[in-house]
């Protein structure tokens, strides 16, 4: 049932020039790559932490970025201990009197390699840890040379292991915790890098037959040896591209920065191979001299092959010191950011007769939608991850997804009820808000005005009227004493025609 249940996975390489994190989402058999990013790093020499305040903040932008596009809580982290300074040792462990019939499992070969382990004695306790074992082989009452898929299912008395143990310093294991911690996780794991990533860059066949794993890495170069499917041989030196780096900013007087773009952009090895390239020349301006430089490509890429054929030569000194020179069949397999230097092959090839290739990781799992996991970069963190996954790692973060939404809807439901329900209770405040093309309130003015107008009018009127009654009152007046007049001016007419009459007739009497 534990099998079936989801779980999330994350790992982080915190290299020298780079870091980069990953998480993969498992659930039972199924794995799928759902983040990768890597940023440019900072405070960590040869792989190891050296301070902590430089890098914790590449190391946050990686893991609060995680955590922001997932929605989850990254509590835990896989990470890789130190490639550099490493010691190789040996050691023995051995179970007895297990019964002759009893047959060896693969928690007894784990208890051999915790023993060996457990029981090598440090030079210096205080300084120095275990980094890690690989079995070399084992042997029983009547079987040597086993090597352990063989071991496995046997039935034995006795069973005997021997181990390659590797010691690096404790210091740094100290710091990446401290780191960690300071980004709110933990270390739920470390791996020995040198064996997990050649889980991914290398093939069955090349283990089998004899292989270098060369890991370039920012600020160390590790060697791996493989014979008969065992790494048979670890050594690291303190070189790799950063010190390529550091070659041109000395050299051409400039800053790291555009050091390390000029090296990316225009850098490659053996400069008579560049063809065309050898006579193209760079101008480099300083922004505040103004001076100019002129740097031919092709004195590039003298300085980069310089220190390129130095890291060459202590690669084949490892694998000569390891008395396996004669047994790597498939040649070498490269990794690490430096191995993409163009014509690095060619420059192999002509200093040793070694065939190369480029080890990009072999994804073996779905990473739909997400960019970065097929570079040659990707390879030490996918091996992390890969391992911690056949361990059964308990998951290393928490989904967010279901606690931030129930936590969200009803803190988002009332802000979206509040507008509906203001309007029923203000409506003339609400409607402005809600639709601004809605011009009401500036339509009531002319309608409010037509109101103001009759309550104004009325009293003009009134006024108007009493004039209007006075007029007629005096008209009325002027009437009846027109009337009047009128009928004392007829009567006076016929008084006065009367008297006219009269004469006449008083005349024509006299006449």
């Amino acid at each position: 049932m534990a099998e079936n249940k989801e779980k999330y996975i994350v790992a982080a390489d915190l290299g020298t020039s780079r870091m980069s994190l990953i998480v993969v989402k498992v659930n039972g058999h199924d794995s799928q790559v759902v983040y990768y990013n890597e940023v440019a790093s900072a405070g960590i020499r040869y792989s190891g932490v050296s301070n902590m305040v430089q890098a914790h903040a590449p190391l946050d932008v990686l893991i609060k970025g995680a955590e922001a596009e997932l929605n989850i809580k990254i509590n835990h982290v896989i990470i890789g201990m130190p490639k550099f300074p490493i010691r190789q040792e040996t050691n023995s462990g051995k179970i007895t009197d297990r019964g002759e019939n009893t047959e060896i499992t693969a928690e007894d070969i784990a208890d051999i390699k915790r023993f060996a382990q457990e029981t090598y004695e440090l030079q210096d306790s205080e300084r120095e840890a275990v980094y890690g074992a690989v079995a070399q082989s084992f042997s029983d009452s009547e079987n040597f040379q086993t090597r352990e898929e063989d071991i496995i299912g046997m039935t034995s008395d006795v069973i005997e292991g021997h181990f390659n143990i590797f010691i690096g310093r404790k210091k740094e294991l100290r710091n990446a915790d401290a780191l960690l911690a300071k980004s709110g996780t933990s270390a739920i794991k470390k791996y020995f890098t040198a064996h997990t990533t050649a889980k991914v860059v290398l093939t069955e066949t090349e283990m089998d037959n004899g292989v270098a794993l060369v890991d370039i890495g920012g600020g160390s170069t590790s060697v791996s040896i493989y014979i008969n499917g065992i790494m048979r041989h670890y050594a690291s030196i303190p070189f790799g591209g950063k010190s390529i780096t550091t070659d041109i900013k000395s050299e051409l007087q400039i800053t790291e920065k555009l050091a390390e773009n000029i090296k990316l952009a225009f850098g490659a090895c053996m400069s008579d191979k560049l063809q065309n390239m050898s006579e193209k020349v760079l101008y480099i301006t300083d922004n505040l001299t103004r001076h100019e430089k002129q740097v031919p490509v092709k004195y590039l890429s003298d300085i980069i092959t310089a220190r390129t054929e130095e890291i060459i030569e202590a690669v084949l000194h490892i694998i000569k010191e390891s008395g396996f020179e004669d047994d790597i069949r498939c040649g070498l397999v490269l990794t690490g950011g430096t191995s993409k230097t163009p014509n690095l092959r060619l420059l192999i090839k002509e200093m040793s007769g070694y065939q190369s290739r480029i080890g990009h990781p072999m994804i073996q799992l779905s990473s739909d939608g997400v960019q970065g996991t097929e570079n040659v970069n990707a390879a030490t963190v996918l091996g992390l991850v890969m391992e911690a996954i056949e361990d059964d790692m308990p998951s290393c973060a928490r989904d967010l997804y279901e606690g931030v939404k129930k936590a969200e809807e009803p803190v988002i439901e009332p802000v979206v009820v509040e507008p509906v329900v203001e309007p029923v209770k203000d409506e003339p405040v609400v409607e402005p808000v809600k639709d601004e093309p809605v011009v009401e309130p500036v339509a009531v003015e002319p309608v409010v005005e037509p109101v103001v107008e009759p309550v104004v009018e009325p009293k003009a009127n009134k006024e108007e009227e009493k004039g209007e009654e006075e007029k007629k009152e005096r008209w009325r007046f002027l009437k009846v004493a027109w009337g009047k007049a009128k009928k004392v001016t007829s009567n006076v007419t016929n008084l006065l025609e009367n008297l006219t009459e009269s004469d006449d007739d008083e005349e024509d009497s006299e006449y």
